[in-house]
């Protein structure tokens, strides 16, 4: 044999050789890195917009009443309450001597305010607006002059469009802003304050605080309550002739439930 003829390679060395080019060729699987790590970014994105989207909610879960905590509002530093007799009226042209201002309950006007997530620019007679507490709602009233700006569409953002809800001015107010719901108020001074949140999510529709539940809080309209063009806000003193806390209700008023009175009520 000469020695300048080389030896062929044996099966097991080609194989060996092709395997080993075959794993050079392969090299980083990039495109499935970049997939799963597409896959994962992706995932992180939903789970952190739940997260920012679900935190009011569950910042406010312990407000939500159940059967074990009827009432939450109870737990607000500053709340106020009283209980009041429900289903008691007076006539659209007679007044209550209110024992508090804002009033959150006693003797009202036969016509509820219209209640449906209305925001009204003017301020509106005060015993309509206690009848729509009556119903399950909460009203924001606050003082023109202390409220305005950004402070002011805040409020409005947490009122328009909401079931049972509706704001108004209340001139004179002793403070920048006041939350009303049947035997319950709480006054704040910047609408920022969480507790105006914990309070609405606590007593809105809440069944175990207001007297009449499942009542309407829809418009009555021209000749009853029109939310178009609301009785006004009287801002004088209320007369000796306005109706006391304890008054049992005029004659020939509306009745409650949205049905007109066939008769008087005692």
């Amino acid at each position: 044999m000469a020695s300048g003829t080389k030896k062929k390679p044996t099966p097991k060395k080609v194989a060996k050789a092709t395997r080993g080019s075959v794993v050079t060729k392969r090299g980083v699987p990039w495109g499935t890195i970049i997939a799963v790590v597409g896959v994962i970014a992706l995932a992180a994105v939903v789970v952190t917009y739940y997260l920012v989207q679900s935190a009011p909610k569950r910042a406010l879960a312990e407000w939500v009443p159940s059967a074990s905590n009827p009432d939450p509002s109870t737990k607000l530093s500053g709340i106020v309450t009283k209980t009041y007799t429900g289903s008691v009226h007076v006539l659209p042209t007679e007044r209550v001597a209110y024992d508090q201002s804002p009033p959150f309950g006693g003797p009202h006007d036969g016509y509820w305010a219209a209640c449906t997530g209305i925001v009204y620019p003017t301020a509106v007679r005060t015993e309509n607006m206690v009848h729509s507490l009556e119903h399950g709602a909460v009203w924001i009233a606050y003082n023109p002059d202390k409220v305005t700006g950004d402070a002011l569409n805040k409020l409005k953002a947490k009122v328009t469009g909401k079931p049972y809800s509706m704001m108004s001015p209340y001139p004179g107010l002793d403070r920048p802003i006041s939350l009303q719901s049947w035997g319950h108020q709480l006054k704040v001074d910047s609408a920022d304050d969480p507790k105006i949140d914990e309070f609405i999510t606590a007593l809105r529709q809440n069944p175990n605080t207001h007297p009449e539940v499942g009542a309407s809080c829809d418009a009555l309209g021209p000749g009853a309550f029109d939310p178009s063009n609301p009785p006004p806000f009287d801002p004088t003193p209320p007369g000796k002739d306005a109706k006391p806390m304890d008054y049992k209700g005029s004659g020939g008023t509306q009745q409650d439930m949205g049905k007109p009175s066939t008769a008087p009520t005692s």
